[in-house]
């Protein structure tokens, strides 16, 4: 193809949002985590920015688009960027561009796991357990559902990453969270977020961030992009008030709560993006909203220490996003009919790549945590949590 100049110039800067969102995530987290964790906590997505953008340019990126292998993996067509350049591809922007797209897409999914170690996981088995991650969960992810694998093939959509991005994240950090353990003192004494401004700004950032992850998904501007847009916002907007109301019904309408919603209907959008309309969007959010809800409830009622909620909302978001672009996926959108329209086929294809991502990314991720805190040990010592990890892992306090 020939390169276009408006379609280089958006996906350069629906990079840049995205890559926005990997500190929104950090964010984010901060401020749900006490004031003794929360550079800790920020820390980490920088570093997973940082650790992802040096592995994909060497091996990732590679193992994610190269030559198929057996449905599985790609090959190693692509190692150290060999090959890819500046000229256009398969769409009308650089190789380079379209590799550098990805890596955010990589970065801010490692970030997303950093929920389940929250206040406890010593940085320099993080780093070892960062990268074999990347590489041994996402990477094969990616490759499945965009670069060539079996889940293309069978039909599968994955518009911009509820699979490969929040599947893969979320019930990945249910199982690093198993193995991890609760912190100490969960359900015995008082963990509340120190700041949920600073959260709300996260999502703030988040949310804006997310048109550049879907619509940028299109990979050229125009109308698909820009449908994209709308029912990012629309899902979003669904997703924070059914979260803000189902709370509400409970006790008083959380802020929190309503934030978490729409970071729960972009999660479940995610996917569909490129596939539904505007109306569908609505169901899709809404049902995310009050199905992520009902996640979080679920989770605290086993007493289970996934510290942030990357599972009920990224993971259970991204579930349901996935079944929901087999219902309402339209021809006219983006040339595919879902259940709705008569399709049965699609739907099966979406429950079958769905259930796949799921059961890899649990299983992948317990063996890997498994391994590093059976050698390294994935804890701090419980003096340095009782510290926290601002001064115990950086020498450093967030507030004087």
């Amino acid at each position: 193809m020939v390169l276009d100049s408006g379609d280089t110039a958006f996906i350069l800067v629906a990079t840049a949002m995205v890559m926005l969102m990997i500190p929104g995530v950090g964010l984010f987290y901060g401020g749900l985590v006490r004031k003794k964790d929360v550079v800790s906590m920020i820390g980490l997505s920088f570093l997973a920015l940082a650790l992802v953008s040096v592995q994909w340019v060497l091996v990732g990126y590679s193992l994610s688009f190269g030559t198929d292998i057996a449905g599985f993996i790609g090959g190693l067509d692509f190692l150290g960027l060999r090959g890819v350049g500046m000229g256009a591809g398969d769409a009308t922007i650089p190789g380079l561009l379209f590799m550098a797209f990805q890596l955010v897409f990589a970065g801010i999914t490692l970030a997303i796991i950093t929920s389940a170690v929250a206040e406890r996981v010593k940085i320099g088995s993080f780093i070892v357990f960062g990268l074999l991650w990347t590489t041994l969960v996402y990477d094969p992810l990616a490759h499945w559902a965009w670069g060539g694998g079996w889940a293309g093939q069978l039909g599968a959509l994955d518009f911009a990453g509820g699979t490969v991005v929040h599947i893969s994240s979320g019930f990945g950090a249910l199982a690093l969270a198993l193995v991890i353990g609760k912190r100490i003192g969960f359900g015995e004494h008082d963990m509340e977020p120190h700041n949920i401004p600073m959260t709300m700004l996260g999502a703030a950032l988040l949310w804006f961030g997310w048109f550049g992850f879907n619509a940028g998904s299109a990979l050229a501007a125009n109308g698909l992009a820009a449908n994209a847009f709308v029912v990012t916002n629309t899902s979003a907007a669904a997703g924070a008030l059914a979260w803000l109301f189902a709370s509400w019904v409970k006790g008083k309408p959380s802020a929190l709560g309503m934030v978490s919603g729409g970071i729960a209907g972009l999660v479940a959008i995610t996917p569909a993006a490129g596939f539904v309309d505007t109306m569908s969007a609505l169901v899709i959010g809404a049902v995310a909203g009050v199905l992520c809800y009902k996640a979080l409830l679920f989770r605290v009622g086993k007493g289970l220490d996934e510290s942030l909620d990357a599972w009920a909302v990224h993971g259970v978001g991204g579930l349901w996003g996935a079944l929901a672009t087999g219902i309402f996926a339209v021809e006219a959108v983006g040339g595919y009919s879902g259940l709705l329209q008569g399709n049965v086929d699609q739907f099966v294809a979406q429950v079958i790549g769905a259930v796949a991502a799921v059961v890899y990314a649990f299983v992948v991720t317990y063996a890997l945590a498994k391994i590093v805190d059976s050698t390294m040990g994935l804890r701090v010592t419980e003096d340095e949590e009782y510290v926290g990890l601002d001064i115990s892992q950086h020498g450093e306090k967030a507030y004087a």
